[in-house]
């Protein structure tokens, strides 16, 4: 008998394919013998690979809209596989173009699509947290067990780091886009001075060169902070925060990585975004995670984060 051929669409972002892994799982755990292809985008194919949840892996999930021969290849390379069941975890309006154009031979379809098989729609949908909303839709199409988050399978080599502990995670960076989505650097260095000060060292997380400047902010205002950044992949992220005493950062996709592995975590928000919909969650009970919300994080003053801070530390 031929395998049952599924799709399960995830194009980005980081945070976002964090947070899918708990539905990810649960597709594979309530279709272990299927044939299962993840669509997605170049960023992500090395993770969807490393998970083992799949059998294949595409990227090249979301081509312009104006590159109409790139989108014409990837519809006809949905419909040549004939997919039988379609999981979409994405559920934008891209993807709900995606159902429609596989007409007229549409495989049952798991998603907010109009017409699909397993529809889940609605205002309350978008009121809920993205993993409330997606163990509804995936409870819809008959899969009732949605665990957290899980990236028990990213692991890197913290060990070549040497730091010393105990030690905290800092991660003042963010979207270059979206400046209004960081806590002001020189406050994460008041915040780094006061850790060490509790004999916490600081360890600074981020990638590239205005990460590094920020990083560079925060060793100034507290020598003896270690700077990691650029020098991690996201596996060796989630091996340091393994073994780290907690983790204050802004609302950014490696946040949500050191948060999916247990971490202890003060995670800050602005008004660009809604922890409501899209916090990182424990991933256990006993796992404490702090939201601290203000519209300005600029308004957002040390002594608020500290306090949130104390109770996570060894020396709090």
């Amino acid at each position: 008998m031929p395998r049952e051929q599924i799709l399960v669409i995830k194009l980005s972002a980081l945070g976002d394919f964090v947070q899918a892994s708990g539905p990810m799982k649960a597709i594979r755990a309530a279709h272990p013998d299927a044939h299962i292809t993840l669509l997605t985008t170049g960023p992500y194919v090395s993770m969807g690979e490393a998970t083992g949840w799949f059998d294949a892996v595409w990227s090249g999930g979301r081509p312009a809209w104006s590159a109409l021969p790139a989108v014409w290849r990837l519809i006809r390379r949905l419909r040549k596989a004939r997919f039988d069941r379609v999981y979409d975890l994405q559920t934008q309006s891209r993807t709900i173009r995606y159902f429609h154009l596989l007409w007229p031979r549409r495989p049952l379809w798991s998603g907010n699509a109009p017409g699909a098989a397993y529809a889940y729609r609605g205002d309350a949908r978008d009121r809920l947290h993205i993993q409330d909303s997606q163990r509804n839709q995936l409870a819809i199409a008959g899969i009732a067990q949605v665990g957290p988050p899980d990236v028990s399978w990213l692991s890197g080599d913290a060990a070549r780091f040497a730091l010393p502990t105990p030690y905290a995670l800092l991660a003042p960076g963010g979207a270059p886009h979206r400046p209004a989505k960081r806590w002001p650097a020189p406050l994460f260095g008041q915040l780094a001075a006061r850790l060490l000060a509790q004999g916490i060292t600081p360890v600074v997380l981020g990638h590239g060169a205005e990460e590094e400047a920020l990083a560079s902010v925060i060793l100034s205002a507290a020598p003896g902070a270690v700077s990691l950044v650029s020098r991690t992949s996201l596996a060796d992220i989630a091996s340091v925060a393994r073994g780290a005493a907690l983790v204050v950062g802004n609302d950014t996709g490696p946040v949500h990585v050191v948060v999916a592995t247990g971490c202890p975590a003060v995670v800050l928000f602005s008004r660009e975004s809604n922890p409501d919909l899209s916090a990182p969650r424990p991933i256990r009970p006993d796992q404490p995670v702090t939201i601290l919300r203000e519209a300005d994080l600029a308004d957002l003053d040390v002594g608020r984060v500290q306090s949130a801070v104390s109770g996570l530390t060894p020396a709090g």
